[in-house]
C-alpha cells in the first residue's frame, strides 16, 4: 500500500507540473507548434535546460555548450541555460515530452539517466530518449570504483575477493538513487565476476560531492562515480581509483589506473553526455544543429573547455547518437534485470 501511495503521489506531482506549465502564459507551451521555425531558424533566443541543480554534469555540459557556441560565433542568437531539477530528470522530461513537442527553441542536456529512468521499475519515467530528438553526443566519461587513500584495498580484485566472501562487507556510496547510473556502476564488476551483486550495500546521496564526503568521512568503503569527477581528489592524495570501466586506459591523471578488462572483468560503462531536442523538431532546426555542433567540436574553444573540465570529447551526430542510445539501452536493461529493478 505504501508503494502504491508513493506512486500516486509522483503522478499527482507530475500532473501538477504539467498543469502549471500549460497555464504559465510564458509562450513556452508549444504542443501546437508555436515554437517551430518559419524558414529562417533560429529567429529568437535558444534555451538549454539542465534537468538538475547547478554544478552537476548536466549543468556543466549545458553551460559549456552555450559558452563555446557564443565564443566560437557559431550562433548569432542568445543562448541561456535554465536549471529544472526534480526526480533525477523525470519531472522535466515529463513536461518536455508533452508540452514542448515541437519547440525548436528549447534543448536539454542528458546522460544515461535519460535511459535508466525510463527502464527501471521503481520511480520510473514513462518518457525516454525516443520521446525526444537526440541531436549529438558531446563527451564521454567512464564509471570508476574509488576508495580512500588509506583504504586497505589497493586494487579491485582485492575488494572483489572480500565481496565474494561477504557481499555486505563493503558499503558503496553513489550520487544517485537505487537503480540509478552510479548504483549500476557499483554492482557491475561484482555482477560480471559472478558475485552476489544483489546483496551489495549501496547508499545513495544527492550528488557525487555528497557521496565523496561520505567516503572521506568513513561512512562508506567505496564509491562509484564518473572518472573525471575524482581527478581533483586524486591530485590532493585523498583517494585511490581502483579501476575504470573503460575499453582502454584513460589518459592524463588516471593513466596508471587499470581498466576492468585488464583485470579480467568483462565490463564497460560509458557515461556520455549529449544534447537533445523535442520529438517533433523541424527538419530545418535538426539540420542546423547537426551542422553547427559538428563545427563546434572542432573549435579550439571546445578543445580548451574539454581539457579544463577533464572531459574527453566524443562527438556523434544525430543518427549515430540514436543508434548508440538504442545499444546502451540494452546494456542498462540487462543490469536492471540483474538487480530485479527492471520494469
Amino acid at each position: 500500500m505504501k508503494k502504491t501511495a508513493k506512486w500516486k503521489g509522483v503522478l499527482v506531482g507530475i500532473a501538477l507540473v504539467l498543469t502549471l506549465a500549460g497555464c504559465s502564459g510564458n509562450g513556452n507551451n508549444t504542443a501546437s507548434g508555436a515554437g517551430k521555425s518559419n524558414g529562417t531558424y533560429p529567429e529568437k533566443p535558444i534555451v538549454v535546460v539542465a534537468p538538475s541543480g547547478p554544478g552537476g554534469g548536466w549543468d556543466r555540459t549545458a553551460r559549456t555548450f552555450s559558452k563555446v557556441m557564443a565564443e566560437s560565433k557559431l550562433l548569432d542568437k542568445t543562448m541561456t541555460v535554465e536549471n529544472k531539477p526534480g526526480g533525477g530528470g523525470t519531472v522535466f522530461i515529463a513536461s518536455y515530452a508533452t508540452q514542448d513537442v515541437k519547440n525548436d527553441y528549447k534543448l536539454f542536456t542528458g546522460s544515461p539517466p535519460v535511459l535508466i529512468n525510463n527502464l527501471k521499475k521503481e520511480g520510473n519515467s514513462p518518457f525516454g530518449h525516443k520521446d525526444t530528438t537526440p541531436l549529438a553526443q558531446l563527451t564521454k566519461d567512464y564509471g570508476s570504483i574509488v576508495v580512500r587513500s588509506d583504504s586497505k584495498y589497493n586494487d579491485l580484485p582485492a575488494l572483489l575477493e572480500d565481496l565474494e566472501e561477504d557481499p555486505t562487507s563493503v558499503t558503496f556510496a553513489g550520487g544517485s538513487g537505487p537503480g540509478s547510473m552510479y548504483h549500476l556502476v557499483s554492482i557491475l564488476p561484482a555482477y560480471k565476476s559472478g558475485i552476489d551483486h544483489k546483496s551489495i550495500k549501496y547508499v545513495s546521496y544527492d550528488g557525487t560531492g555528497e557521496a565523496m564526503t561520505a567516503l572521506l568521512g568513513g561512512n562508506a568503503g567505496a564509491i562509484a562515480t564518473d572518472a573525471s569527477s575524482v581527478i581533483e581528489y586524486v591530485k590532493a592524495g585523498k583517494v585511490k581509483v581502483l579501476a575504470v570501466a573503460a575499453p582502454e586506459r584513460i589518459e592524463g591523471e588516471l593513466s596508471d589506473v587499470p581498466t576492468m578488462k585488464e583485470l579480467g572483468i568483462d565490463a564497460e560503462f560509458m557515461i556520455w553526455r549529449g544534447i537533445f531536442g523535442p520529438k517533433e523538431m523541424s527538419e530545418e532546426a535538426l539540420s542546423f544543429w547537426d551542422d553547427k555542433i559538428q563545427q563546434m567540436v572542432e573549435t579550439e574553444e571546445w578543445k580548451k573547455s574539454m581539457e579544463s573540465a577533464g572531459w574527453e570529447s566524443d562527438y556523434k551526430n544525430s543518427n549515430d547518437f540514436k543508434l548508440f542510445l538504442d545499444e546502451q539501452s540494452n546494456q542498462i536493461a540487462e543490469l536492471l534485470h540483474a538487480l530485479d529493478m527492471a520494469k
